[in-house]
């Protein structure tokens, strides 16, 4: 085999022309990467930028962190800089990358230092790197700095060098993107001295960081990292500059192995020993099987083996490869070749020498045409099996006798129209007749039927039709030529046609298969809820696999089903100990497994990397095995599909238990912070006025006496309403608030409200516009009555004393409205919503009295219990808030008894 016969079409490979389409009009991103903090990265950022100025390129600092250093600072000196924005946060000012300043400039090249960096809250974007993806986005070339501490991969493996959990961290993506990586390497030596000279962090700071993270071990190990790191990403960037430019490898630049599996039992040895190769090597591996024509008609028990060595290819970390094709050791190669494998790993010839001269060995074909790749030809061995599956499959028949009685059909019809045809044809093209009857027979039933064809075609052909005629001899050399030569014709063509059949219904099934495959997947990917994907994965398993099909998952300490297809939720007794079973022991049980037999169902557990979620069970009516082992396959693959869809499902409700957990403790505490200020304030207050009272009562004079008594009742009623606050919360968040709806004027409840807040009021002027001729409202009079004071009374906390409050209605036809204004401060813009949450206040000053953050969370929860809503906004000349309450008006008017 020929080295041009290996080399791909000469074309580019269309994934890499596709990436280096993505790339064009998008800005180029170089990341100087280091192993730690003052290794040099902005440094030699800092140096880069200034060759690249050099040359006349435009470039812009976005932002450089100097920490002081003076030669740092000398280098960003001359560079034309874009001022940071000032974000308030907290009582401080931070200061952030402008982005927007940046984007306006619109420079070739933006310098951004600290690529993990976490934005202040208000930023555009949380991280910087979505800044600089920002930039990359509108054409801006970025050079950045990253120490390997940050990237997200490797944040398990940093900790577990440092004991130092690092926060900031930059998914992996990011680095997968970068047109660029300089490593900034220093020995850890001449890093520990750049910290004792100080030109890292200052002394106090320099020596703790030797003591916890910059140990010669911790920097060694981080150093290694930032190095392989770098060296895997130069390695894909390798690989795709040969497949953009059509370039036939390997080049043995890095490290590949290619581990090549056929149906013999010792594919297993192999893929372990091409997992302890690429370990050695520190190379990435795959293993790759070739699916001729013939794998249709190949035996159930060697279609499993070879799924059970690329599972386990999987499970060692592999990638596992199937490719269809003719000739095995040319595709290998092509694939060798276009991947850029520098190994192959085959295993040694089991043939006798004999079939070797006449089939031909495929490592012996590998070594001869490998060129540049290394072979390794393995002895393995013999029986090495996978980890048995434990279920019993059914197994394909040997043989069957309909499409042999088809073929002779097919002859006995070729050689009736034959005899037709010979009174006026030549014997030659009689003889083309049977050729059909053959091409039939191999379509039909594959290589054997039709070689059967040509064999009894054969005969027939010379019996009836070659002289003399009715015997099985031939009586001339002519005779003998024609019979010879239709004899190889047949053979010819029923190989040909029944290859050819194979392959059609080989790419029919896996069309099939993959299509179906493709749809569940799109399935459960648009599915929101659990229910959604256990009955879609119910009834794709039942319809492609033909069983009936139920799904257990854990619920407590027990198994429950959850959905079935067609519907069942009864599980006898043996059904139930073989799910547990395989449950507990992530193994499968119950029909045709090796444990519990006796079930009715076969049970397989449903598992992804993080362990079992569930529980599948299978039955049908048929005896015997439930699986073919094309079915088991196939079975995997939907169970592997499923269990990830369970899983994402599952984390989304453990994410949302962890937020509501998180707002729970929030709650909490503002709960806790609530009563100890705004309870214990009051009871203080009344608890000092009684003391007063009972000591000093000779002493005071009547006014000063009705004034200690006027303030226990005032710090009293505070009190009450305090408490009356948290029970209305309390309703509210429990679902127990069901209003008593019934038709009220708006104006008697404004009224009814207004006395209710006299004392409130007092120190204020209010204002009445609720016109009288408003349609009635269907609301509960007590609860709206609340909702009005509640408003009242916030709107006489914040408004200064004298101003006025204006209470207005109006309807607008389906609607009526209501407003609560003001002329205290206004609501902060980024306080409009969350003025209604639980135990939120605005920021006030010392004069405004405190509150408990309640009142208006409790007026939303009234509003919109009895079918309204209300809003929050200020009033247009900034000076005052404006709360808005929206009911609808009852669809049938009242009628009013004359």
């Amino acid at each position: 085999m020929s080295e041009d016969e290996l080399k791909t079409d000469g074309r580019p490979s269309p994934e890499a022309l596709l990436e280096n389409a993505r790339r064009e009009g998008r800005g180029r991103l170089k990341i100087f990467l280091g192993a730690a903090p003052g290794v040099g990265k902005t440094y030699e950022m800092l140096m880069s930028g200034r060759a690249r100025k050099a040359d006349g390129i435009d470039i812009v600092v976005g932002i450089v962190e100097t920490h002081g250093r003076q030669e740092t600072q000398a280098l960003v000196d001359g560079f034309e800089i874009v001022p940071r924005i000032k974000v308030p946060y907290k009582g401080h000012v931070l200061e952030e990358m402008d982005i927007d300043a940046i984007l306006a400039r619109q420079p070739a090249l933006a310098l951004v230092d600290e690529l993990a960096h976490t934005n202040a809250p208000g930023s555009r974007h949380p991280k910087r790197y979505l800044d600089v993806e920002e930039l990359l986005d509108r054409g801006i070339d970025v050079y950045t700095t990253l120490n390997i501490q940050h990237v997200e991969s490797l944040n398990d493996v940093v900790a577990q060098i440092t004991r130092i959990r690092v926060r900031e961290t930059v998914p992996d993506s990011i680095i997968d993107r970068a047109d660029d990586i300089e490593i900034i390497d220093l020995t850890p030596g001449d890093l520990l001295k750049r910290l004792e000279e100080g030109k890292v962090y200052v002394p106090k700071t320099a020596k703790r960081a030797v003591q916890n993270y910059f140990s010669p071990g911790n920097l060694t190990a981080l150093r290694e990292l930032a190095l392989r790191r770098t060296a895997q990403r130069v390695d894909e960037q390798l690989l795709s500059h040969m497949q953009s430019h059509a370039i036939p490898g390997p080049w043995a630049a890095g490290e590949r192995v290619l581990v090549c599996i056929d149906a013999q039992s010792r594919g297993p040895s192999l893929v372990r020993y091409g997992r302890r190769q690429a370990d050695r090597l520190r190379a990435s591996w795959a293993a790759l099987h070739i699916e001729t024509p013939r794998a249709a008609s190949r035996p159930e028990a060697e279609k499993d083996q070879i799924a059970a060595t690329l599972r386990l290819a999987e499970q060692l970390g592999g990638d596992a490869v199937i490719l269809p094709g003719q000739e095995i050791v040319r595709e290998i190669l092509r694939y060798a070749i276009a991947n850029n494998y520098t190994h192959i790993v085959v295993g040694k010839p089991t043939k006798p020498r004999w079939r070797e001269l006449f089939q031909g060995s495929i490592s012996h074909e590998l070594i001869r045409a490998a060129g540049d790749i290394s072979v390794h030809v393995i002895s393995g061995r013999d029986g090495d099996q996978t980890a048995p599956r434990g279920v019993a499959t059914i197994k394909a028949s040997r043989f069957r006798v309909q499409p042999y009685l088809l073929s002779t059909a097919y002859v006995v019809v070729a050689t009736l129209v034959g005899t037709l045809l010979s009174r006026t044809l030549d014997v030659q093209n009689v003889a083309l007749v049977f050729l059909m009857a053959v091409l039939a027979a191999a379509v039909g039933g594959g290589i054997w039927p039709a070689l059967f064809a040509s064999f009894t075609g054969a005969m027939a052909f010379n019996f009836f039709f070659l002289p003399p005629l009715y015997t099985l001899d031939i009586g001339s050399s002519e005779s003998a030529v024609a019979f010879v030569f239709f004899l190889g014709v047949a053979l010819i063509a029923s190989n040909l046609t029944a290859r050819v059949q194979r392959q059609a219904a080989a790419a029919r099934e896996r069309a099939r298969t993959t299509e179906d495959l493709y749809l569940f997947s799109r399935k459960l990917a648009g599915t929101g809820t659990l229910d959604e994907v256990l009955w879609a994965t119910a009834y794709q398993m039942a319809s492609m696999l033909r069983v009936r099909v139920v799904i257990l998952l854990p619920e407590e300490s027990t198994l429950a089903v959850r959905a079935g297809y067609p519907p069942d939720d009864t599980l006898v007794d043996a059904d139930i100990a073989a799910a547990r079973w395989a449950w507990e022991h992530d193994r499968p049980a119950g029909r045709g497994a090796d444990t519990l037999p006796g079930a009715k169902r076969l049970y397989i557990p449903l598992r992804t990397g993080r362990g079992p979620v569930g529980v599948i069970g299978l039955d049908n009516d048929r005896q015997g095995p439930l699986l073919s082992p094309e079915q088991q396959r196939l079975l995997d693959a939907l169970a592997d599909q499923a269990a990830l869809a369970i899983e994402r499902i599952q984390l989304v409700a453990d994410v949302d238990k962890a937020r509501l957990a998180v707002e729970a403790d929030k709650l909490r505490a503002a709960l806790l912070r609530s009563i100890s200020h705004d309870l214990k304030t009051p009871l203080a207050a009344i608890l000092g006025t009684a003391s007063a009272l009972r000591d000093y009562d000779e002493t005071l004079s009547a006014d000063s006496r009705a004034d200690l008594i006027t303030t226990i009742a005032d710090e009293s009623e505070r009190l009450n309403r305090f408490i009356a606050n948290l029970l209305d919360m309390t309703r509210l968040e429990s679902g127990a608030i069901e209003p008593n709806a019934s038709l009220h004027f708006l104006g008697d409840v404004v009224g009814t409200s207004l006395r209710r807040a006299t004392k409130i009021l007092a120190r204020h002027r209010t204002q009445i516009d609720v016109p009288a001729d408003l349609p009635m409202l269907k609301l509960d009079h007590v609860l709206f009555e609340q909702v009005l004071f509640n408003l009242l009374d916030n709107a006489a906390k914040y408004a200064p004393p004298g101003s006025t409050i204006r209470v207005q209605g109006w309807s607008d036809g389906a609607f009526v409205n209501l407003q609560v204004i003001d002329e205290g401060p206004g609501i902060p813009e980024d306080s409009l919503e969350r003025v209604f949450d639980s135990f939120y206040r605005v920021s006030k000053t010392d004069s405004v009295r405190a509150g408990t953050g309640l009142g208006l969370s409790i007026c939303r929860g009234f509003v919109e219990a009895m079918g309204g809503k209300i809003t929050a906004g200020n009033r247009p000349n900034g000076r005052g808030a404006v709360f808005t309450i929206r009911m609808p008006v009852p669809s049938e008017p009242p009628q009013l008894d004359r």
